[in-house]
């Protein structure tokens, strides 16, 4: 659908110039973008492909000079992101999730369905489940049996929901992403050999057979308003109590959340992370790509993890952490200049070493 520039500008809240009568369909790179497009330039350094293009309309920084760029029109947008999630929203098509109930989903004669709801093909809806009011679920999503959901739920192809689960309004599902698999959680007759590492930290142990048998999960899970969970990731079921995810969390594509962790509202959790069973965090708490937390640790508010850390031990509300183990910002830095300095430290030790016991000794102690 066709949009003018005033009625984008409008919309956003943002500051408009030239010809707002203009009309565009879709966003593009300055580069890419044609006439029907608004060039998305919002840093001087992507002026220069505005020349390359063929755009009569951008979204420019504030203060920009449009005239001098050829444009015909400009909107201005003095925070780019949050310009960048307002036009997304406006320009973007969504997904066709056909309408009504299509004859090849399979819903269990007791469960409850919301006004408005789109469900696709071959998607299964257990016992007992309620679903809220316009709820869109692609096909092949399964839900199962005692689920909970809220209204204007999005759950994309291949989404799986097991039993018992509670989930707020807004929920979006995206494509094979699973709430409510069973944790991770197995024991042995006696002590097994990683119970014994933990408790010596030592690797010294007595190894013996071990036979795994499974702590079955009683709980569920629990999730608020409007969290998103990325691609194949997946929020175990907790043991007895239930795993909880607060309102307004976003967690990316392949991250893992254990068993009975508790996390709180409007945390970001980026790709490839993990939280291991029982760990605590709190709200607005940011764990960057590839970042592990530790099982039963807590994480306080506003704590933000750099990307690729290992946090072990308990971290106080506020704190910036980084590496592996994760260690204060701060900390952490000064540790890896350290590091990039040990080639030469080591060179100035062998020379001393040169100097006080002669080449040939000095020799001799590098070979042992």
């Amino acid at each position: 659908m066709p949009h003018t520039i005033a009625q984008i500008a409008q919309a956003l809240g943002l500051q408009a110039e030239g010809a707002l009568e203009l009309t565009i369909t879709h966003a593009a790179e300055p580069a890419q973008a044609g006439p029907d497009a608004l060039a998305m330039a919002m840093n001087p350094k992507y002026a220069a492909g505005l020349a390359a293009g063929r755009a009569q309309a951008a979204m420019l920084w504030a203060g920009a000079d449009w005239r001098d760029m050829g444009l015909k029109a400009a909107i201005f947008a003095p925070r780019p992101r949050w310009a960048m999630a307002g036009i997304s929203e406006i320009l973007d098509p969504g997904y066709d999730f056909g309408t009504g109930i299509h004859p090849q989903s399979y819903i269990h004669p007791s469960a409850e369905i919301g006004a408005g709801a789109q469900i696709g093909p071959f998607t299964s809806i257990g016992a007992r489940t309620k679903i809220g009011p316009n709820a869109r679920i692609a096909a092949n999503v399964t839900v199962a049996e005692d689920v909970e959901i809220g209204a204007d739920v999005i759950l994309h192809a291949g989404a799986r929901i097991g039993a018992r689960c509670r989930i707020g309004a807004r929920y979006i599902g995206q494509p094979n992403s699973v709430i409510g698999g069973c944790g991770f959680s197995f024991v042995t007759p006696e002590p097994s050999g990683a119970e014994d590492v933990r408790a010596s930290l030592s690797g010294e142990r007595l190894v013996r057979q071990q036979k795994w048998h499974r702590i079955q999960s009683l709980g569920a899970v629990q999730i608020g308003d409007d969290v998103e969970l990325g691609a194949n990731s997946s929020i175990d079921r907790g043991t007895i109590r239930d795993t909880v995810i607060g309102s307004g969390t976003k967690i990316d594509s392949v991250c893992q959340i254990g068993h009975n962790v508790q996390m709180g509202e409007d945390c970001m959790m980026c790709g490839m992370a993990g939280v291991a069973g029982s760990a605590r965090i709190g709200n607005r708490v940011l764990l960057a790509g590839k970042v592990a937390v530790n099982d039963n640790i807590f994480i306080g508010d506003d704590v933000i993890i750099g990307g690729a850390s290992r946090v072990f031990t308990n971290v106080p509300a506020g704190r910036t952490m980084l590496g592996d183990p994760a260690t204060k910002l701060e900390t952490q830095l000064e540790i890896r200049k350290v590091l990039r300095r040990l080639p030469r430290l080591a060179a100035q030790v062998a020379g001393l070493q040169a100097a006080v016991f002669g080449p040939e000794k000095t020799d001799k102690s590098r070979q042992e």
